[in-house]
């Protein structure tokens, strides 16, 4: 117990240091992008990282809650013309699937297993968790999966300054000594309410998803018109991105050119079918530019969320997708598995 609290601390030491890094050389995104640089690299010089567990998966609750409160009346009447870009999801991830699984099959020598669950535009956590019961093998998928979400996290915020001329500098939420605390205490109790109640009903993602369903319902009802302030939401970015960085331990050179490399190329294939998905919602008028890009670039709910807020997007017309996204691969996914009798 004592070294895991050592390693716990360490982490965490090395993750501020980045921060400290990124912020003195004006580097964007440093409560995100500092830990995240900072925790890849040691992860990779073999320092002996360990995450902080169910604070790391609390930060995905900060979000839920921000999401939820975002969702207002308003919002909700904006629905409807969503969706027809929202139509547009199955045939994106069925394009995604069709291209990801012969590449991860024949280019990457995966077994059939792992490169079906590995091809999956799902959670990270969700598609590593099915394969696992299908018999795939854990580590590759694992680092498959987390090899996404960081190029992702690398390449799209590079993209929106770049190409849509974003910047990234919009306030996440306001600070604490400026909101209500009677409204704070709701959040902690929406988040707390919503993450454990949703794991007890077994809701997948139920750490994002719990609070975003209790946040959205009390945002409708009047009660909560501020998301969590901006120390919490600093926080949270803090935790994901060393999170991301940590799952990186222990990976050998190996795993690097066989495995880390063909999941950063797989990344390259779904930057063109994104970026083709991007322009169709685009030209047909079915959404602006910016919320296009986030809502079809595939990466996790929780991150892309984040970019939504930084960016200053649509949050709604992002999320809504993502969801849809979510949903649909986490319960079509093992279907489709065992109708085509994939085996490894």
């Amino acid at each position: 117990m004592l070294a895991r609290l050592r390693r716990q601390a360490m982490t965490v030491a090395i993750a501020s240091a980045g921060v400290a890094a990124f912020h003195l050389l004006s580097l964007p995104l440093p409560f995100l992008f500092g830990p995240m640089a900072a925790s890849l690299v040691a992860a990779l010089l073999g320092a002996r990282l360990t995450g902080l567990g169910q604070v790391s998966v609390g930060a995905r609750a900060v979000l839920g809650v921000a999401i939820g409160a975002s969702v207002t009346p308003a919002l909700v009447a904006q629905v409807p013309m969503m969706m027809a870009s929202v139509a547009l999801v199955p045939v994106y991830i069925l394009i995604i699937g069709a291209v990801g699984y012969p590449f991860f099959r024949r280019i990457c020598r995966f077994d059939s297993v792992t490169a079906f669950y590995s091809a999956m535009p799902g959670g990270a956590a969700d598609m590593t968790i099915f394969g696992q019961e299908a018999g795939a093998n854990v580590r590759q998928l694992s680092l498959v999966h987390a090899t996404r979400l960081l190029v992702i996290m690398i390449v799209a915020p590079i993209v929106l300054v770049k190409v849509y001329g974003v910047t990234l500098t919009h306030p996440v939420g306001q600070p604490a000594g400026e909101l209500p605390l009677a409204e704070m205490a709701i959040m902690v109790a929406a988040g707390l309410v919503g993450w454990k109640g949703g794991e007890r009903i077994g809701l997948f993602g139920a750490a994002i998803l719990g609070p975003l369903i209790v946040a959205m319902v009390l945002s409708l009802s009047g009660l909560l018109e501020h998301r969590p302030p901006r120390e919490a939401l600093l926080a949270a970015q803090f935790l994901i991105g060393m999170s991301i960085g940590v799952s990186y331990v222990g990976v050998t050179l190996r795993e690097l050119r066989d495995t880390v490399a063909g999941g950063a190329a797989f990344v390259l294939i779904l930057a063109v079918i994104a970026g083709a998905m991007t322009e169709i919602v685009t030209l047909s008028g079915l959404g602006p530019p910016v919320e296009g890009f986030l809502a079809f670039t595939p990466g996790g709910q929780a991150e892309m969320s984040m970019l939504a807020i930084i960016a200053g997007a649509d949050l709604g017309f992002v999320i809504v997708h993502h969801l849809t996204r979510i949903l649909i691969v986490i319960m079509g996914a093992p279907v489709l598995f065992r109708f085509l009798k994939v085996k490894g």
